[in-house]
C-alpha cells in the first residue's frame, strides 16, 4: 500500500512538473505573439490543443495507476473489509466524476478548436497562402513546405541549390558563407543594420557579433542574408509573397535559372517563415 501511495504522488509530481513546462511553453508563445492579434487570435486553438491533451493524458495515467492499485490491493488480501469495499466505490466514484468533467472540458475546447478553425479559413495565412500559390501557379510551381526552426531561409536554399543547381551545400556551410560575406563586405551591409535595441547604426563590433549569431545560432535569415547568399554563390534568387511584385528579385546580373523561394508572413504564430518550391508534375 505504501509503494502504491508513493508511486501516485511521484506520478502526481511528474504531472506539476509537466504543467509548469506547458505554462512556460504558452507564456513563450504569448510573449511571441504580443503586439499581433491575429497572431493571438491563431495561438488560441494551439493553446486550447496542448492543454486538453495534456490534461487527457494525466487522467489517463491516473487512472491506470489508480486501477493497478486496485488490483494489487485485492491480490493482496482477497477478503476485503467493508469499509475498504466503501472507500474502493467513493474512490471510483470520483474517478467517474473527474472523467465526465475532462471529457466536457475536451468537447468545450473541441468546439472552440472548430471554431477557431473555421474563423481562419478566410483569416491572413489562408488568404496569404491563396495569393502565394497563384502566383507560383502561374511559374509551374507549388510549395514544397520547409520546417520552421530558424534555418527555413537556409534549408529552403540548399533544397533549391541541389534541385536547380545540383550543388549540395549543409545549413552549416550556407551560414558560414553568409557571416563571411557580410564580414568582407561590411561598408555594402552596416548602412542597412541597425541596433535594435537604439535603433542606430550598428557598430563595426556589433556587426561582428551579428555575423557570429549567423553562424554559431538559429537566428533568423532575411533580406539581407538573401543578398549575401545570391552575391556568394554567384546566383539569382527570386523570392514570391503574397502582396506587391510577382517577385522580389536578387542577384539579377548572375546567369542561370532563379532559385525560387517562398515568404510568409502568417503561415506560423512565431513568426516569418520561407518555403522552398517545386515544379508542379514533381510529387513531394
Amino acid at each position: 500500500m505504501n509503494n502504491d501511495i508513493e508511486e501516485l504522488a511521484i506520478l502526481e509530481g511528474k504531472h506539476r512538473k509537466e504543467k509548469k513546462e506547458l505554462q512556460a511553453q504558452i507564456q513563450a508563445l504569448k510573449k511571441a505573439a504580443k503586439n499581433d492579434k491575429t497572431k493571438k487570435k491563431e495561438l488560441t486553438a494551439e493553446i486550447s490543443r496542448l492543454e486538453a491533451e495534456m490534461d487527457t493524458r494525466h487522467q489517463q495515467e491516473i487512472d491506470f495507476a489508480s486501477a493497478n492499485q486496485e488490483i494489487a490491493d485485492n491480490i493482496a488480501d482477497p477478503v476485503l473489509s467493508n469499509v475498504e469495499n466503501e472507500l474502493s466505490k467513493v474512490k471510483i466514484s470520483k474517478a467517474q466524476k473527474r472523467r465526465e468533467k475532462k471529457s466536457q472540458q475536451e468537447k468545450e475546447r473541441d468546439e472552440l478548436i472548430k471554431q477557431q478553425e473555421q474563423e481562419n479559413l478566410h483569416g491572413p495565412r489562408n488568404t496569404e497562402l491563396k495569393a502565394i500559390n497563384t502566383k507560383l501557379k502561374e511559374r509551374g510551381l507549388k510549395i514544397l513546405l520547409i520546417p520552421s526552426d530558424g534555418d527555413c531561409l537556409y534549408k529552403a536554399i540548399a533544397h533549391q541549390l541541389a534541385l536547380t543547381k545540383q550543388r549540395e551545400l549543409s545549413v552549416d556551410n550556407l551560414r558560414n558563407i553568409v557571416a563571411n560575406y557580410i564580414r568582407q563586405n561590411q561598408d555594402d551591409f552596416i548602412p542597412f543594420m541597425t541596433n535594435p535595441d537604439t535603433c542606430e547604426m550598428m557598430t563595426s563590433e556589433e556587426l561582428e557579433e551579428y555575423c557570429s549569431k549567423i553562424e554559431n545560432t538559429k537566428t533568423w535569415g532575411g533580406q539581407l542574408e538573401i543578398r549575401a547568399l545570391s552575391n556568394s554563390l554567384k546566383c539569382p534568387i527570386s523570392v514570391i509573397q503574397a502582396t506587391g511584385p510577382g517577385s522580389i528579385d536578387q542577384g539579377s546580373e548572375y546567369e542561370g535559372p532563379p532559385l525560387v523561394i517562398t515568404y510568409h508572413r502568417h503561415m506560423y504564430g512565431l513568426g516569418e517563415h520561407y518555403n522552398s518550391t517545386i515544379h508542379c508534375e514533381i510529387e513531394d
